[in-house]
C-alpha cells in the first residue's frame, strides 16, 4: 500500500543521506551520515535470520497473541520482543518491527553519529538537532497535519505508530493512529499495538491512555481517531506546514 509510505518524506533531516532497504517483509527507510546500504542489508539479514531460526524452533512464537515465556537461552532480539510483549500484554510479534529498527539502528551508530531507522511506522532515532516526526493517521483529517517534536538526547529513542485503519498489521481496534514514545523501541511498538486494540471509538481514548501510561518505560502517547486526539506524557505535538 503505497499511500501508507507517504509520511516517509516528512521525517527527512538535513545533512543525512536517505536510503531504502527492503528484505522480505522488512522495508526500512534509513537516514544516516553516509550511504550505509550494504551494512544495513547485512544487519537486516542477520536479525531476520535470528528471528526466523527461532520461529523454526518455536512456531508458536510467530502465532501467539499472548505474552511469550522464554525457556532456556535466546538471542537478545528475541528477549527484547518477548519482554516488550509481556509488558504490554500482547504477543512478541507485536514488537518485531520496533525490535528490528532498534537493533539495526543501534548497530548503525557505530558508523554514523546520527541515525533514523523507520520500519513501517516504527522509528528508532538518535539525532543531534531537534526534528519532527509526522503522524500518519490514515483517513483521519489530522493525518499528516500534526507531528511530534523530537529533541536530541544522549540516548536513542523509539517513536512507534500503530493503526487499526492503515496497513497490514493485525489490530483489533479502530484508532487511526496510536503513537508511543519510549527509550525502548520494541516496547513502544508493542504498547502501540496494545493501546490501539483498545480503541473502538472516541469514547475509548481516555481508558486506552490510562492503560498505556501505566506501562513502565512509556514516556508519552497520542491517540487519534477521526478528528479526536488524546495525549499523555512527555511529548510535544506541533502543526505541520
Amino acid at each position: 500500500m503505497n499511500h501508507s509510505r507517504t509520511y516517509r518524506n516528512l521525517i527527512n533531516k538535513e545533512g543525512l543521506v536517505s536510503f531504502r532497504v527492503a528484505v522480505k517483509e522488512t522495508d526500512l527507510l534509513v537516514q544516516a551520515v553516509g550511504g550505509l546500504e550494504e551494512t544495513t542489508i547485512e544487519l537486516v539479514l542477520r536479525y531476520r535470520g535470528v528471528i526466523e531460526s527461532y520461529i523454526q524452533r518455536y512456531p508458536e512464537f510467530r502465532k501467539t497473541l499472548t505474552p511469550w515465556q522464554i525457556r532456556g537461552p535466546a538471542p537478545l532480539i528475541i528477549r527484547d520482543m518477548a519482554t516488550a510483549g509481556e509488558a504490554a500484554g500482547v504477543g512478541p510479534m507485536a514488537a518485531v518491527a520496533g525490535a528490528i529498527s532498534a537493533h539495526v539502528g543501534a548497530d548503525l551508530l557505530s558508523y554514523s553519529s546520527e541515525v533514523i531507522v523507520e520500519n513501517g511506522g516504527d522509528i528508532f532515532l538518535k539525532i543531534n538537532d531537534p526534528g519532527t516526526v509526522a503522524i500518519y493517521a490514515g483517513p483521519s483529517p489530522l493525518s499528516l497535519k500534526i507531528g511530534l517534536k523530537v529533541y536530541p538526547d544522549d540516548k536513542p529513542m523509539g517513536v512507534c505508530t500503530s493503526s487499526g485503519t492503515v496497513g497490514h498489521s493485525l489490530s483489533f481496534g479502530k484508532a487511526d493512529a496510536v503513537c508511543v514514545v519510549s527509550r525502548d523501541c520494541a516496547l513502544a511498538d508493542a504498547v502501540a499495538t496494545a493501546v490501539c486494540n483498545q480503541v473502538k471509538s472516541g469514547k475509548d481514548i481516555q481508558k486506552a491512555i490510562d492503560f498505556g501510561k501505566r506501562i513502565r518505560g512509556v514516556n508519552g502517547l497520542a491517540i487519534i481517531i477521526d478528528e479526536q486526539i488524546g495525549m499523555w506524557g512527555d511529548m510535544e505535538i506541533v502543526p505541520l506546514g
